[in-house]
């Protein structure tokens, strides 16, 4: 009797001593997709810091998240006016550009297949569609190793998540390229769940009220007949002054010709690279739309960080500061295509 009960003691001692263990890393990912995924919406507010280009850059970006598939993303460059909205609703997936006016509309699956660092539910699915995931207990938070699902995977395959072990919500997202080396960081400032939009507030405002529209256009109009000519000048001479070239330096490729083309605009100048990767650049000021009605375009929106692309397999195109830009390639995958369009840097003209 008296060795039953000591083993039973025991065995006690071991039960109690195994539940008080440190949690394992399947716990603590079902304590997470339950509280992230089970909300049933979100807002949250994160700067992002962007160090792939020469000088690292910094935005602001707000999310709203109502399920199941309703998303508005609002990203903007700290100390610039220029910023660009993601809307996905009941129509489609929207990419909005205040500054020109200009809305794209897109007929695509995103986020699913394209994974972004601000998007807490897509976080939980990298976390649990990588089977090789890795977990760091330390004294404040959790922090995840996974594999990033999203179309800069190849330039940029791991992030690593940290989760903080009393709210169980990130506070911060790095993402690294093939060496291990932080190339984006996210802040998560707030993160508040369970607030819900109404479907009126994902809606993609085509028209302003006609009174406004109106005395807008009039406007508008009185402005351009007084600027057109100095407008025009002012746009040749940045255009003369200043082109784009892609830093990217791949062995055995090089630039074989280079043209420019008077338009309406200004100039468009098309860059032919030839060797074992071929592919056309084309660049030149970006327009105005006539109205401001979408204008459906092929592939799936790509967040480049300074600008949201539009990505297919044989080309990338989007716009930013004042300049409309496309890459196109029978040969480039679609990780190179993008490689391109992060490496495009201005170069003064000699």
């Amino acid at each position: 009797m008296r060795k039953k009960f000591w083993l039973l003691v025991v065995v006690a001692v071991m039960l109690v001593l195994g539940g008080c263990g440190k949690p394992s890393k399947e716990d603590v990912m079902k304590k997470l997709s339950n509280k992230w995924n089970d909300t049933k919406g979100y807002e949250l507010n994160a700067s992002m810091e962007i160090k792939t280009g020469a000088e690292p850059r910094v935005y602001d970006v707000e999310v709203w998240h109502t399920k199941p598939e309703f998303y508005k993303v609002h990203v903007t460059q700290s100390g610039n006016e220029e910023s660009q909205m993601i809307v996905r609703n009941e129509e489609g997936v929207f990419v909005i550009t205040p500054s020109i006016g200009k809305t794209y509309k897109f007929q695509s699956d995103w986020p699913a297949q394209n994974s972004q660092g601000y998007l807490i539910g897509t976080l939980a699915e990298d976390m649990k569609a990588d089977k090789t995931a890795t977990m760091e207990e330390k004294e404040k938070e959790y922090v995840f190793e996974t594999a990033t699902r999203n179309n800069h995977k190849t330039l940029l395959p791991k992030q690593k998540i940290h989760i903080d072990k009393k709210t169980l919500l990130p506070n911060k997202v790095t993402i690294h390229d093939e060496a291990g080396e932080e190339k984006i960081s996210i802040k998560f400032a707030k993160i508040s769940l369970g607030v819900e939009h109404k479907v009126a507030d994902y809606k993609v405002e085509m028209d302003k009220p006609k009174a406004e529209s109106d005395q807008a256009e009039s406007d508008e109009e009185a402005k351009e007949d007084s600027a057109k000519e100095e407008t025009n000048e002012e746009t040749n001479e940045e255009t003369d002054h200043q082109t784009y070239y892609p830093a990217v330096n791949w062995e055995g490729t090089t630039l074989s010709d280079e043209q420019i083309m008077k338009t309406e605009n200004g100039q468009r100048i098309l860059m032919t690279f030839s060797g074992e990767k071929e592919y056309i650049v084309i660049q030149e000021p970006a327009t105005k739309p006539m109205n401001q009605l979408p204008v459906s375009i092929e592939g799936d929106p790509v967040d480049l960080g300074f600008a949201v692309a539009a990505l297919t397999e044989q080309s990338i195109q989007w716009e930013v500061n004042g300049v409309a830009f496309f890459v196109a390639s029978d040969t480039l995958s679609k990780e190179e295509l993008l490689t391109v369009a992060n490496s495009m840097t201005v170069t003064e003209s000699k």
